[in-house]
């Protein structure tokens, strides 16, 4: 397994300086969001040479946005917009070989579901969601990209909180370029096996997202993370294992404790 980290947790004016801390610190990859209205080309070739320039691999790549998680939205000209940034997300993706990923809706729950998890989607929602995922994953066909369908915790996300429901969705879209994001901080939430749950996932688990419980950094929360490892190994998993979280401090120096502090747990 492989490790990365998201661009925005580290310092520096460029893409290309990150990336190169990152290399110098242990990391094998980086994660690029980028908010959708910086997106130029100038930054689309400084991506599409990264791993040339610095050994680095740009292993996921999403736009930040107020349209982000907008994809079912009621306003049919919001969800407009939103599919379109997602599949200039994918088209990026395709072109470097790295995932991105979907949700069913995003943000803040209102009213709060304190005691009725794991809601399902009718019949009529789900080939609706089935026919935007397709629609979305369409710029990957012939690539190595992926469009990843991630559990989000209920109160973020109405629908698709367990890596369970999520796989089940995926199976039956049966798309070469679908599969499942793996998110430890959600799933620290939502499921009550861990370890089963990324069992369950298996060979459809394409990219892992680390963060604590508390969404801090591996190490400082409860998350058991040598039995995940474990397990994800156990599942044959080889992929990136991506932080996504908060960087606890000062990233020049909590970051390159937390490479170590990971590829101590996967001897």
């Amino acid at each position: 397994m492989k490790i990365s980290c998201t661009s925005t947790m580290i310092p520096g004016n460029s893409l290309t300086e990150k990336a190169e801390k990152l290399k110098n610190w242990g990391y094998d990859g980086i994660g690029v969001f980028v908010e959708y209205e910086d997106w130029n080309e100038e930054l689309h070739q400084e991506i599409l040479k990264l791993e040339e320039r610095t050994g680095i691999v740009p292993c996921e790549f999403a736009f930040g946005d107020r349209l982000y998680g907008h994809l079912m939205d009621e306003d049919m000209e919001v969800r407009r917009k939103s599919r379109e940034m997602y599949k200039l997300a994918a088209l990026v993706s395709g072109e470097i070989g790295a995932v991105t990923e979907l949700e069913y809706a995003y943000g803040p729950q209102t009213p709060l579901p304190l005691f009725h998890p794991y809601a399902k989607m009718s019949s009529a929602q789900e080939e609706a969601f089935l026919e935007m995922y397709r629609e979305l994953a369409g710029p990957l066909r012939g690539t190595r990209g992926r469009m990843l369908l991630e559990g989000i915790n209920r109160y973020e996300s109405p629908y698709l909180n367990s890596l369970k429901d999520c796989k089940d969705l995926v199976d039956k879209l049966g798309d070469a370029n679908a599969g499942l994001l793996a998110d430890f901080f959600h799933m620290s939430i939502e499921e009550a096996d861990v370890s089963e749950s990324l069992r369950y996932g298996g060979t459809s688990i394409c990219h892992v997202h680390l963060g604590e419980n508390n969404r801090l950094l591996p190490g400082r929360g409860s998350v058991n993370w040598k039995k995940g490892l474990d397990t994800l190994r156990e599942i044959g998993y080889d992929g990136f294992l991506s932080l996504e979280c908060s960087t606890c401090g000062d990233p020049e120096k909590t970051l390159p404790e937390t490479v170590n502090y990971l590829r101590n747990l996967m001897v």
